[in-house]
């Protein structure tokens, strides 16, 4: 029988097979003789946590190998498992000096600065992916000449580990999130009999924990659990050791295992006197891309995930992606994760997949649309049914046996994924929102998805209670420490004899130890050395952005650019790169970067200077482009060339749309419309429609106004508008045309004939005197916003009231002419005034009296007394000279935006107005309406309200691309819950929300 044996034996087998290997070895150390110099051996203290109380060597170990003649010396520790005189009474000595041995013996990492020279270490190092914490140590281990053997490493031929403690971090764990989700369920205002199960550590040893693990199950199968919060269904990844030890203490509750296929089944009807659980493999989830290369011809792998072809996977983890969040996930209550991750493999949950398992369930019908107690998990006729009530009740009857079971003091869950137990402990790999391993002091926090970070609300606040403490089996420190020894005692000769100053070619090793060499003689083993490119390689630094630095460049440094730079600078592990052609542009942002001094600034043209901008955006994370949306195109093909992420706040324009598949390709994220209209009006309107949706209602209306406008102490003209950013295109709307539905009819406005759809604006804000009118052409949200019910769809634009009066006075007096007027082309020398301009637009000689052309105005303009004043108060009949552009309409453009700047103290204010008409599956109808209003600061030294309203909406969206929140490929709009959903609620924190 080969050395290395499978850890799944049955008990009787293994024990078994370690008599047969003691008596082997025995017999060995007997025909070496007395006379063979003897071999020194260290247990080291464990020093890595006040928790780690294992030893990798139990005492009777330790006796059986000073009878074979080893010498054993043991660091004293009075937090060891077994204590030091059981060591000393195996034949063992004391020695807080253990110099003297050229093995050393311990279970997790060394201190650096405790590392001795030309030693041979046994411990887990968790350096084989270039774990950034421990790649100091691993240097030290190069530098001291250290002989490193990693138990992780320790495999038999079929690449199966064959030293580990992975049962008992199974055990451990199990019970660990038991106890958790007693806590957690209680804090969602439920008692359930898993209170009643306490830490790990609290027991003696697993036997006395499966009791009390059998204790609560006695009470779930007599119908204990809550109703309301529907059946509990486990999910087991993987098969290997930690898997099993889990399965065999869920085994102690009242279980029934499914298939996956019929996971959804039990969790939406199931019963809650038992508890679900299933098993996933690969095979469950694991789909091959339909892009990916042919597979070989043997018949093995195939196309579309029919069969997962296990060594095409090892070999290129990539062809392949995993359906677990969609498949699996949505029905599971608790996922306990157990599997290995190896870079560039699929991962079973990411963090965009978190937000959509995060989303209230909640139905929204008939008279209970505005509780918001969370959702039925299953039909209403099984969950009265498990109530032990009757579904064939009267309607009143029904509503409030509904009632009952969503009422405040029994609610439902806020959304199905309770608990996540990551036995893997490995931080940001197959479950990537798992950032950071939690202790046994610790061992439990909230994982809110919309804010992607830990609630600061314990068991109470939002989202999956996440348990992944990294020394589990330390909880059950005797058996492990037992089950441990009894595992490697059978390579532990081999190691023994290990000198780590001599060439490892000298030394012989079964393959089970040599394999498990990653450092001797100062170097990396080949099989090793991949490391090394791990820790050099780029890619891998960008994957691991937990502990780096990422790079923004971020392109224009105009109005809007202060809240996003302020934003994005506030993060110290973020680089933000400004790249402006006007020096006191940046200048101005350098001021929000002063705590972390994390600013550069860059002063070029970016359309002159196209190497060097290229250069820039291939060496950085992101970029993000504030510059007019005609650059957009250039700047996104130089992103996709460069394979870096882009966000912009402008439309989604076709030239963009026509990059898509070039984006996708490239394997690039590129955020568009992520300012304010169009931005937040797309996250705010897009959760109305989606939770109406979602609870069988229909959209029947949908109205979306906004506006950028002075307070209206400073609105002090016949416009009532003051031109800040993006002055020219802020006039310019005026003479749009535009496309909408009203009562399912298609109405249309001309270019130039928009102000006559101007229509009041009534019903809120009594304070403000409004109009609007639509913009562009509304009914394509139809069906980007999926409306197919609505028979109104507008979208458009506010003014003060008297807005489109005197832009139709302009009108009539030809001033909004597009046309090419011989008096206002450059080459026309003769100076002309406003006044001379006016008389030549009305026919007349340029001398004429202003009376007299005040009067012809007033005729043109159909004697409206208003439409003359308003022509006197905007300066057209002044004598001022005229700046001559080409035509009526720019160069009167020119003139207005020049004569109303936003000046130095006057503030701005945002305002959305977004109303729907919604009809319910019941019949009933409601009309439900969004307000936000926003006020700039900048006379106080703050942002502008429109900076505010389009820089954070972009910020946020590019923290989020950094953190791996978004990660659809391609050209991209926010539309989906798990983009507006934590942008709505961190631009909350900024101050931008609804009222």
């Amino acid at each position: 029988m080969p050395l290395a044996t499978s850890l799944t034996w049955a008990p009787a087998r293994l024990s078994q097979e370690l008599a047969r290997r003691r008596r082997h070895f025995h017999l060995a150390g007997h025909l070496a003789g007395r006379n063979a110099p003897r071999h020194v051996v260290a247990i080291r203290r464990e020093d890595a946590s006040i928790w780690e109380r294992r030893a990798p060597l139990a005492p009777y170990h330790v006796e059986k190998l000073t009878k074979q003649g080893v010498r054993i010396l043991v660091q004293p520790s009075n937090r060891r498992v077994y204590p030091l005189q059981s060591y000393i009474r195996a034949g063992a000595e004391a020695k807080e000096d253990i110099s003297e041995a050229s093995v050393i013996l311990g279970v997790k990492q060394v201190p650096v600065d405790l590392l001795l020279p030309n030693k041979t270490y046994c411990f887990f190092s968790h350096t084989i992916k270039a774990q950034e914490a421990n790649m100091p140590l691993l240097d030290a281990i190069l530098d001291k000449n250290i002989r490193l053997i990693d138990y992780e490493r320790m495999v038999d031929e079929r690449d199966q580990r064959v030293v580990a403690f992975g049962k008992y971090a199974g055990y451990a764990g199990m019970i660990d999130i038991l106890h958790g989700i007693g806590l957690r369920l209680l804090a969602l205002g439920h008692h359930t009999p898993f209170m009643h199960i306490g830490p790990a550590h609290n027991y003696r040893n697993v036997g006395s924990a499966k009791q009390a693990i059998r204790d609560a199950g006695y009470e779930i199968a007599l119908g204990k659990m809550p109703r309301s919060i529907g059946p509990l269904t486990f999910v087991f990844t993987g098969s290997g050791n930690v898997s099993q030890g889990a399965q065999e203490v869920f085994a102690e509750l009242p279980i029934e295992f499914v298939d996956p296929a019929d996971l959804r089944e039990v969790a939406e009807r199931g019963s809650t006197s038992k508890i679900y659980g299933t098993c996933v493999t690969r095979a469950d989830h694991l789909v091959r891309k339909k892009s990916a290369p042919p597979p070989e011809a043997d018949g093995n792998a195939t196309g579309g995930g029919a069969q997962v072809d296990m060594d095409e996977y090892q070999q290129h983890p990539e062809r392949y992606y995993s359906n677990f969040s969609t498949k699996i996930a949505p029905y599971a209550s608790v996922i306990m994760n157990g599997v290995y991750w190896p870079p560039n493999a699929p991962r079973l949950l990411t963090i965009p997949d978190a937000k959509r398992l995060q989303q209230p369930s909640y139905k929204l019908t008939g008279a209970n649309r505005n509780n918001g107690n969370g959702a039925h998990q299953g039909p209403p006729e099984q969950r009265l049914l498990d109530l032990g009530l009757s579904s064939a009740a009267s309607d009143d009857g029904q509503a409030q046996q509904q009632q009952l079971l969503r009422s405040t003091g029994s609610p439902s869950l806020p959304h199905r994924l309770i608990a996540i137990c990551d036995i893997s402990a490995d931080p940001g790999g197959s479950i990537e929102f798992m950032q950071e391993c939690t202790t046994i002091d610790n061992p439990f926090y909230l994982y809110d998805a919309e804010e992607n970070s830990p609630s600061d609300q314990s068991f109470a606040g939002n989202g999956f209670l996440i348990c992944s403490i990294d020394n589990m089996p330390t909880q059950l420190p005797l058996e492990s420490t037992d089950m441990f020894g009894n595992l490697l005692f059978p390579y532990i000769m081999d190691i023994v004899k290990s000198d780590a100053t001599k060439p490892l070619e000298e030394e012989q090793y079964t393959n089970a130890v040599s394999k498990a060499i990653i450092a001797s003689n100062g170097s990396l083993q080949p099989s090793y050395e991949y490391i090394q490119e791990l820790r050099s390689n780029q890619d891998v630094t960008k994957y691991n952005r937990s502990s780096n630095t990422r790079e923004v460049l971020v392109l224009g440094a105009g109005h809007v650019s202060g809240p996003l730079i302020e934003y994005l600078c506030r993060d110290p592990k973020i680089l933000v790169t400004v790249v402006s052609s006007l020096e006191q542009e940046v200048d101005k942002n350098k001021k929000y970067a002063t705590k972390h001094n994390n600013l550069r600034t860059i002063i070029m043209d970016v359309t002159q200077k196209h190497e060097h901008l290229s250069t820039l955006v291939e060496q950085t994370d992101l970029v993000v482009s504030l510059l007019p949306y005609t650059l957009h195109p250039m700047i996104a093909k130089m992103c996709i060339a460069g394979k870096t992420n882009m966000v912009t706040a402008s439309y989604l324009s076709q030239e963009l749309r026509e990059l898509d598949q070039a984006a996708r390709d490239a394997g690039i994220t590129v955020v568009n419309e992520v300012g304010l209209d169009p931005g937040i009006d797309h996250l705010l309107a897009k959760q109305v429609i989606d939770e109406v949706a979602s609870s069988d209602g229909k959209i029947t209306k949908f109205v979306s106004y906004c506006c950028g406008l002075p307070t209206p102490e400073f609105a002090d003209n016949p416009l009532g508008y003051k031109f800040g950013w993006n002055p020219a295109g802020a006039f310019a709307i005026t003479m749009n045309g535009a496309r909408w539905k009203e009562n399912n009819q298609v109405m249309r406005a001309e270019p130039g004939q928009l102000m006559d759809f101007a229509m009041p604006v009534d019903g809120f804000l009594r304070g403000f005197s409004l109009e609007a009118f639509p913009n562009r052409d509304s009914i394509e949200y139809q069906d980007l916003y999926n409306l197919p019910d609505a028979k109104t769809v507008i979208r458009g634009s506010m003014r003060y009231q008297g807005f489109s009066e005197t832009i139709r006075a302009l009108r009539h007096m030809g001033l909004m002419d597009q046309s090419p007027h011989p008096c206002l082309q450059a080459d026309n020398g003769a100076e002309l005034t406003w006044r001379q301009f006016m008389a030549e637009l009305l026919g007349h000689s340029n001398d004429i009296a202003l009376s007299t052309l005040k009067a012809l105005v007033l005729e043109k303009v159909g004697k409206s007394n208003r439409y003359l004043q308003s022509i006197i108060q905007l300066g057209l009949l002044d004598d001022e000279p005229v700046i001559k552009c080409g035509t009526p309409f720019d160069t009167t453009r020119l003139k207005i935006i020049r004569r109303y700047p936003f000046k130095a103290g006057e503030n701005d204010l945002i305002i959305m107005r977004i109303m729907f008409d919604i009809e319910w599956a019941d019949r009933a109808r409601e009309e439900k309406c969004l307000t936000m209003v926003v006020y700039g600061q900048e006379a106080m030294g703050g942002f502008s309200a429109m900076a505010k309203t389009v820089g954070y909406p972009a910020a946020i969206a590019s923290k989020m691309v950094l953190e791996g929140e978004i990660q659809n490929k391609g050209m991209l709009v926010p539309l989906q819950p798990e983009i507006y959903r934590p942008m709505l609620k961190r631009l909350k924190n900024e101050g931008i929300y609804t009222h």
